[in-house]
């Protein structure tokens, strides 16, 4: 293994790992060290490796927690020691590598200030030092400290991508779905979804955008206040409230579009009638002329109702999303009028 003309303990897989498999391997499985449920040493002690993604490990576990269930799942070992600046350095960012992979790899941690033997026979002289064992070898490993980032990349390696979250999954299907308009077919998605973690925000908003798409405005109130208030803050409940709001003040306005359009025509001040259009005309999914609507009374009035049609726009912008056609429209045309 080499980091820049660093050389450990010969090539990886070859000299390396035949050397690991024969001199270790044959004296813990039939010496002194051969005691594999011994104690472990110094104040660390050892962890069983089914009982979590990171453990400890010491000499007298080395067999059993990593050589043996390696044959079933690749497992890091990181040798560090308490002393060592870098091996702390990379400890967040390698358990954090670890925990993000999903279970694809375990990480045995072993001090070797509290147990020498192994990195000793690897030919270890310096650490921090990541090795990956597989079918009861070493396989490929890492000295120094990584970033994140390549951690991942080894990792994926050794042990392939990670398994994709059936969740995101779910949720991402039906956030596509939403953004075409599918709410059939989105709502099974965001209800699957709720039924493997039923206060998860991003199902819930995205079932009440469901019900708003399906003009089903109360039952979308209702999921949406399933929501934990802890939760509130993100964009997509933002979004969902802000959509929310725009359904129940169209509310009022709905079916009336033609009746509001001629007032208008027959009435350009009257900022109000116009923004009850722009509502309406946003409920209707005429979304370019509702921002065209309330750009007028920007442009006509910038003081009328504090700002009211900018703040308007402002709410159906954050309703319809960043990436929404309408809202990189309406933005342009907002910044055309107020910068003119």
């Amino acid at each position: 293994m080499s980091n820049g003309g660093y050389s450990m303990g010969g090539s990886l897989g070859g000299g390396f790992g035949g050397s690991l498999g024969g001199s270790v391997g044959g004296s813990m499985g039939g010496g002194a060290m051969g005691g594999g449920n011994a104690g472990g040493q110094g104040g660390n002690g050892s962890a069983s490796a089914g009982e979590g993604l990171v453990f400890d490990v010491t000499t007298q576990t080395f067999m059993k927690d990593v050589m043996e269930a390696s044959r079933s799942q690749v497992i890091l070992v990181d040798f560090w020691a308490p002393w060592c600046g870098p091996c702390r350095q990379l400890t967040p960012a390698l358990e954090g590598a670890v925990k993000a992979a999903g279970g694809a790899v375990k990480l045995a941690k072993m001090n070797i200030d509290e147990s020498p033997e192994v990195a000793g026979q690897m030919g270890i002289q310096s650490i921090p030092a990541v090795v990956a064992f597989k079918d009861g070898q070493p396989v490929d490993g890492f000295m120094g400290a990584l970033p994140e980032g390549q951690i991942k990349a080894f990792i994926e390696r050794v042990a392939g991508p990670a398994p994709v979250n059936q969740l995101d999954q779910m949720l991402d299907e039906g956030e596509a779905l939403l953004a075409e308009r599918d709410y059939g077919n989105a709502s099974q998605f965001f209800g699957a979804a709720m039924q493997m973690e039923p206060d998860n925000t991003r199902a819930l908003a995205g079932y009440a955008q469901c019900f708003l798409g399906a003009k089903e405005v109360a039952k979308a109130r209702e999921v949406l206040d399933m929501i934990p208030e802890e939760n509130r803050s993100g964009a997509q409940y933002l979004a969902a409230k802000a959509a929310l709001e725009l359904a129940e003040q169209a509310a009022g306005v709905s079916g009336k579009l033609i009746e509001l359009q001629h007032h208008v025509d027959q009435n350009p001040d009257d900022h109000q009638a116009r923004l009850d259009l722009a509502l309406g005309l946003a409920d209707a999914d005429q979304k370019e002329a509702a921002v065209d609507q309330l750009i007028e009374i920007v442009r006509r009035d910038r003081t009328w109702n504090e700002d009211g049609g900018r703040k308007q726009l402002l709410q159906f912008f954050e309703a319809w999303g960043f990436k929404d056609p309408a809202s990189a429209y309406g933005r342009r045309k907002l910044s055309a009028v107020l910068f003119s």
